[in-house]
């Protein structure tokens, strides 16, 4: 997923709303609750982090990963439900009456080799599609699950400060936009109670402690789609004998991206990118077939819908004027946009500013949100009021440095991110343990 680069706009609300909405949550007492909790359980928070870096798993093989995090909840006290969804998890804290507060996490990780050079550098291998895979934290999912154990810990530690039920969630293959999907087909908001309110939270690669509230759209929709162009073999010398699937290939290639520059209004957003190109294996044989891998991105369903029919349509006039078969059209997977509730946003801006002053930034509904995509958007969209914040993770130093030799700054998905973690985990504890006591403050 990407994650989303904040805007230098920041929007001021009132204390006062938010002293009315929550008469009795002490911002300040809470925020020096939450740092001595964490100045007691960091050195177990950064060990957990290291692990879970040094072990990555990709979608749906999190095994490892959701059984260590089921072992940290169980020892906080938590009900946790392993295999929900295939690896995911569910963790019940219940303290009496109250709303239910989801806290989201991912699993998994990305099929790239990690090239940091950190001392806990990831060399771990996983086969996806038949094949040895590097596997690596490079979107910062693991830092992700060390602030969302260390949230646990501390609500636990305050639990004096706040009412309700807690439920935990660690998702799998978030990378893949579908581990949401498979937890709420397999029952999360029925064999669980369905949540009052949810937080989650991303590291990007913006400057280590500083927090991004988007108000309204925060993420595009995501739609992946694999297409086979079915061609008929031949030598190479002998072009006529065959139904070329390279050339197929490469006139869709060029001829989608009109949908973008010739049928999608130019005033909103969309992105068709083909992201793989697979056919053939020597230069003097004319294969019979070729995959292309693509993805969608878009903000709007009326947009998402002109994109996916637009791919499917192209592909079909590519193989009809080759005069060879019907190309095989398959829809992989997708998720919507999310969509932070405007309420919440507004209320957690003003709490956080009060606990973290300048660092917080708060961007409002008629400015864009970000280009990728996260299937968060399925707890929304099932009906769950959330707010997603964005954490940055990156030394402000580094970039510095790297804007003065004018390279440009590694983000999420490069082999080379690697979120400075302790500000990055406190800050996130910070949030999500706010955002928590926000909606569940006696």
């Amino acid at each position: 997923m990407n994650k989303l680069i904040p805007l230098l706009l920041v929007v001021f609300v009132p204390w006062s709303t938010v002293l009315a909405s929550d008469p009795s949550f002490d911002v300040a007492a809470a925020r020096q609750r939450i740092a001595a909790s964490l100045d007691s359980a960091y050195p177990h928070l950064d060990a957990l982090y290291k692990d879970i870096h040094s072990h990555p798993e990709i979608a749906f093989q999190e095994t490892r990963t959701a059984s260590l995090l089921a072992g940290e909840m169980k020892k906080l006290g938590f009900q946790v439900t392993e295999h929900v969804g295939g690896t995911g998890i569910v963790a019940i804290y219940k303290n009496g009456p109250g709303p239910t507060v989801l806290v989201r996490t991912e699993l998994d990780a990305l099929p790239m080799e990690e090239k940091t050079g950190l001392p806990y550098a990831s060399r771990a291998q996983q086969t996806l599609n038949g094949r040895l895979t590097y596997v690596d934290h490079s979107c910062g999912h693991d830092s992700h699950m060390a602030w969302w154990v260390g949230t646990a810990l501390t609500l636990v530690a305050m639990q004096d400060q706040w009412h309700g039920t807690l439920m935990f969630i660690g998702q799998p293959a978030e990378e893949t936009v579908s581990g949401a999907k498979a937890m709420l087909a397999d029952g999360l908001f029925t064999r669980f109670p369905k949540p009052d309110y949810g937080f989650a939270a991303h590291v990007d690669a913006s400057p280590v402690g500083t927090v991004t509230i988007k108000d309204g759209v925060i993420s595009s929709a995501s739609d992946a789609i694999d297409i086979v162009f079915n061609g008929r073999g031949a030598h190479g010398s002998m072009p006529d004998k065959s139904i070329d699937p390279i050339v197929m290939g490469a006139h869709f290639v060029t001829d989608v991206q009109t949908v973008i520059s010739r049928q999608k209004d130019p005033q909103v957003f969309g992105v068709i990118t083909v992201g793989s190109f697979q056919s053939g294996t020597v230069n003097n044989i004319i294969p019979d077939s070729a995959e292309l891998m693509l993805t969608l991105r878009s903000y709007s369903p009326e947009v998402r819908k002109l994109l996916i029919d637009g791919v499917d349509r192209t592909a079909r006039a590519t193989a009809e004027m080759a005069n060879a078969p019907p190309p095989d059209i398959k829809y992989m997977h997708g998720t919507a946009s999310v969509h932070n509730d405007a309420g919440l946003s507004a209320r957690a801006s003003a709490i956080l500013k009060g606990a973290l002053g300048d660092q917080v930034t708060f961007i409002p509904a008629n400015l864009p949100g970000g280009t990728a995509s996260e299937d968060f958007s399925e707890y929304v969209d099932a009906g769950v009021p959330s707010v997603f914040f964005g954490i940055g993770g990156d030394d402000p130093r580094m970039i510095a440095d790297f804007k003065n030799q004018g390279k440009p700054l590694p983000v999420n998905h490069s082999p080379y991110f690697a979120p400075v973690p302790e500000p990055t985990i406190r800050t996130g504890v910070t949030v999500l343990t706010l955002a928590v006591l926000m909606v569940a403050s006696r």
